[in-house]
């Protein structure tokens, strides 16, 4: 299985619609999206993606989070506060907005954790789970725009900058 993740967009439209072009170049299961969209006509706008979209509300969601549920159910999106997908062999994977929440239990050998919240780059390895975040994503940090590719069977974690 191979994924896109990205997260903490904040209404840059302009990259949403670079993301949306980059993981469409992709053979993708799905994309999931760490968090922090903020409005809903940036999350309209990943209707772009020719594959699965997964959303993980962030910190920033919740002021306008019931219009972007609304926007999730119009738009097929999958929606959640903590999102986990079950891999062969009791494996998951787990995403997550701020990795404070990180629980112990995830903590499993194989597990591929992802979370956004922080803007930065974080590719480790504790307890025998993955833990990834490609980084900044919303356009703060000009020309440090990232997102990640995710190929669960090995795992491996590759970063795409734009």
């Amino acid at each position: 299985m191979k994924f896109g993740l990205t997260g903490d967009t904040h209404n840059n439209l302009k990259n949403i619609a670079v993301i949306c072009e980059l993981f469409n170049k992709f053979k993708l299961d799905f994309v999931i999206h760490t968090g922090d969209i903020t409005l809903p006509k940036s999350l309209i706008l990943f209707e772009k993606l020719m594959m699965p979209l997964n959303v993980v509300f962030g910190n920033n969601d919740q002021g306008d989070k019931e219009e972007l549920i609304r926007v999730c159910k119009q738009k097929k999106f999958s929606y959640q506060d903590e999102l986990q997908i079950d891999l062969q062999n009791d494996k998951k994977i787990i995403a997550l907005h701020d990795p404070k929440d990180i629980k112990e239990e995830f903590y499993k050998d194989g597990n591929i954790i992802v979370h956004g919240h922080t803007h930065r780059f974080r590719d480790e390895k504790i307890n025998g789970s993955h833990i990834f975040n490609p980084g900044e994503c919303a356009g703060f940090i000009k020309g440090q725009n990232k997102i990640g590719i995710i190929e669960t069977l090995s795992p491996q974690m590759k970063v795409i900058s734009f």
